[in-house]
């Protein structure tokens, strides 16, 4: 073979080795930067993840110490004829409370109510005591430990609250619990109702209470509910 062709053969080996070389370096380039932008995403999405669980825990630790600090409340109420229910959901609904009615087993009819009859029913049980003992259809409230202010709503039947409350109060625990009664009436104030009911009840930090003429405005309940935030 003359020199001129094994120059060729060289020159062509060459070249296919050279090829082959920088075939295999962008290989190996593409390889790295696939890695790296895997590695890149994976690191991104591990801290999305943690800050996403950095976020829940937070989130988790200020509801629990809102709950801690502000506690729960409770409306609780008696209603005989619609008046005090009104003013109870209202209260509930400003300040974000739960609620829960007191409920005779024995409902009092628009009869029984008419205390200008010597023989209703609230007429009897206001001359005779022994009869105030009404028995209700629960006095027990679902997680009662759970609430830090429970106010008590009833309307005023010769000058104190309408005896099914009375029921309710001695029933339950109120140590550590804020109480704030409040009434409806049409005439009449608050009184010593809810004095009478703190004697009645087994402890609570019992405050000056309520009361709301028969139907109050939306501001008049606000007013109030305000004044306890």
């Amino acid at each position: 073979m003359s020199k001129k062709g094994i120059a060729i053969i060289v020159v062509i080996v060459l070249l296919v080795i050279i090829g082959g070389v920088a075939y295999f370096m962008s290989q190996n380039s593409n390889e790295s930067e696939n890695r790296g932008d895997t590695q890149e995403n994976l690191m991104g999405q591990t801290e999305e993840n943690n800050l996403n669980e950095n976020e829940a825990q937070v989130t988790e630790e200020n509801n629990s110490e809102n709950t801690e600090n502000g506690g729960k409340t409770l409306v609780v109420y008696f209603s005989a004829s619609g008046n005090t229910e009104a003013v109870a959901q209202k209260i509930a609904e400003n300040l974000g409370a739960d609620i829960f009615e007191i409920t005779p087993v024995d409902e009092y009819t628009s009869a029984d109510l008419d205390w200008t009859d010597d023989n209703s029913r609230v007429t009897r049980e206001h001359e005779d005591e022994s009869l105030r003992n009404v028995e209700l259809e629960s006095t027990t409230v679902d997680n009662w430990e759970d609430y830090d202010t429970v106010l008590i709503g009833y309307p005023i039947w010769w000058g104190i609250a309408a005896w099914p409350v009375d029921t309710f109060v001695k029933a339950n625990d109120f140590n550590g619990k804020t109480v704030i009664p409040f009434c409806t009436s049409s005439s009449s104030g608050l009184g010593q109702s809810g004095d009478l009911l703190e004697e009645e009840a087994n402890g609570g930090n019992w405050q000056e209470g309520q009361r709301f003429r028969e139907n109050p405005s939306d501001s008049d309940i606000k007013e109030f509910t305000d004044s306890l935030q």
